[in-house]
């Protein structure tokens, strides 16, 4: 797959329009944060999570009530299968990390890129979806800067745990590694 960035679009990314994203203060982009979701969850290939992204979801009768009322959303997400969903560009603000620090930065939304991946904390996540992510990470790298990359549970500790246990650091250390 050959990915570009253009007007702060994902090529190949199917996009969405998140209404939860706003300007950003800062033209910076120094971090990328790796999450984990599912919707419901455990369960996988819905279209919970881009109805929630996408201020759709009626959390009710989705029988995911403690959802009711949040806004959040992601710049991407990589589903099991590789595929991407974009619902916000990179020059704008997503609303991913809530109360987060990284290297003394509160606000991590504001300098950072949030990336989904469909998975669980204690679920294995799929080959593919290393791949998607180390290809992405390396394209926002050389067309941003140089950035970090942490884990949500990183930025936001105690607070929360995705990507999770069964995310392999080291995998995708080594895949990014060989693309740039």
């Amino acid at each position: 797959m050959t990915l570009n960035i253009h007007e702060h679009l994902l090529s190949t990314a199917r996009q969405w329009q998140s209404p939860h994203q706003d300007e950003r203060v800062t033209a910076e982009l120094s971090l990328i944060v790796v999450h984990g979701i599912s919707l419901p969850p455990g369960e996988f290939g819905g279209d919970l999570v881009r109805q929630l992204f996408c201020g759709e979801l009626n959390a009710v009768a989705a029988g995911l009530p403690d959802l009711d009322g949040v806004r959040v959303s992601s710049h991407l997400m990589i589903n099991r299968e590789g595929r991407i969903d974009q619902f916000v560009p990179f020059d704008r603000k997503a609303w991913h990390a809530g109360v987060s620090s990284w290297r003394g930065r509160e606000g991590c939304n504001e300098f950072s890129v949030g990336i989904e991946l469909e998975g669980t904390d204690q679920l294995r996540y799929e080959a593919v979806q290393y791949e998607v992510l180390a290809e992405t990470c390396a394209l926002l790298i050389q067309s941003y800067g140089m950035m970090d990359i942490a884990g949500h549970c990183h930025i936001a500790p105690g607070r929360k745990t995705d990507p999770g246990p069964a995310f392999d650091w080291l995998r995708l250390r080594r895949l990014l590694a060989a693309r740039l």
